[in-house]
């Protein structure tokens, strides 16, 4: 009787509970060392979804095939099987799959047929440790809404007025964060109403209209705020269309002049901010003079690997008889990084992972010439 019992006791306890499904996600990327970064983000998200990769296109069909996901990751350019390819496949044999877009492809014309084809977001692969959070933040969200009501959260390629306006269609509450080179503002929504916004010293209405001028960027969509106070009463149709009109009206207003971003950044380096693909500018000075900087947190550790580097070019100069130090460029996986000396100091320079050496070497010329003039 005490065996019987004792085995009864034992069976009760090692009975398993009902195992909780976790997402299950495929990361498609012809760069291997992106796969394992990308994957190590993801697993580690609160959901804690299975991440599985592949390189190729057609290696991603013949696994969705063989067992089931619910969420696709795909860059566009892939050799063989591009990334279009892949999503014209996927749409066709697995309806009900969601579909992100992951590349550093900036032509419209990519983003407007992977819309097309009904991807759910369209993302730049991400080039700062904000950018990277944003996007963890969107993918999360996407896991959490693929239950319920679908839709979609984060950072993506649509224009602000297409999210605005899908977040009042929906009744969200949310608070939108939007960043635009140097500039940061918010959006608060409340069921469905645009209530408040906020950029730099701006807010309200005058607030809204300034960051309806950016025309590139990335947002994420933060929780709502409920005790936010209301400043903005104008309903969200009559925003969208009083901000399309001063667009309209002055296609440039985004396009401050140099003294207004430098007066907006505190930086008179703001400037070159306004060249494609840049990320942060370093001045290094004459010997003695404290470096600057514009959108950068370590400049003192930067400037001090910028003085070292052109020591260390000066001296293979010297050795190989090469002359004076004119432009060296670095190529590297989170970003491309300038360097270029002057009798009045160095100048460094942050650029876009999806810039191509060749746009990095010509925008780079063109800062110089304007930073020595």
């Amino acid at each position: 009787m005490q065996t019987e019992t004792l085995i009864e006791s034992s069976h009760v306890e090692s009975s398993p509970a009902t195992p909780v499904r976790r997402d299950k996600i495929l990361l498609v990327d012809d760069q291997n060392e992106l796969l394992d970064m990308y994957k190590e983000w993801l697993v580690n998200l609160p959901s804690r979804p299975e991440v599985q990769a592949s390189n190729t296109g057609a290696r991603a069909i013949a696994m969705l095939d063989s067992e089931p996901f619910d969420l696709l990751i795909t860059d566009l350019r892939m050799p063989k099987m591009d990334g279009l390819q892949v999503l014209a496949i996927v749409r066709r044999k697995f309806p009900q799959l969601r579909l992100v877009v992951l590349t550093g492809v900036t032509d419209e014309a990519y983003r407007s047929r992977a819309y097309a084809m009904g991807v759910d977001l369209f993302c730049q692969k991400p080039t700062t440790k904000e950018e990277a959070q944003a996007f963890e933040a969107c993918i999360e969200s996407l896991l959490g809404r693929e239950k319920d009501t679908g839709g979609f959260r984060g950072i993506q390629s649509k224009s602000l007025m297409d999210i605005i306006q899908l977040e009042c269609l929906s009744q969200s509450s949310s608070v939108l964060r939007i960043t635009y080179q140097a500039f940061e503002g918010k959006i608060w929504v409340q069921a469905g109403d645009v209530i408040d916004a906020e950029a730099g010293v701006m807010t309200g209405e005058a607030a809204f209209k300034e960051i309806m001028s950016w025309k590139t960027g990335t947002f994420e969509i933060m929780p709502d705020e409920p005790n936010r106070t209301r400043t903005i009463h104008t309903s969200y149709h009559g925003l969208l269309l009083d901000s399309a009109q001063a667009i309209d009206e002055s296609d440039t207003k985004h396009q401050k002049s140099d003294t207004d971003v430098a007066k907006a950044t505190g930086s008179p380096l703001a400037k070159f901010s306004r060249f494609e693909g840049v990320e942060f500018v370093l001045e290094t000075g004459a010997e003695g003079e404290a470096p600057r900087a514009y959108a950068m947190e370590n400049a003192e550790v930067v400037a001090g690997w910028t003085k070292q580097t052109r020591n260390r070019l000066r001296g293979i100069g010297n050795l190989l008889h090469a002359g004076f130090l004119g432009h060296v460029q670095g190529v590297g996986l989170q970003r491309h990084v300038t360097l270029s000396e002057h009798d009045k100091g160095a100048l460094c320079i942050g650029f876009r992972r999806d810039m191509t050496p060749e746009q990095v070497l010509l925008t780079t010329k063109q800062i110089f010439t304007k930073w020595v003039s």
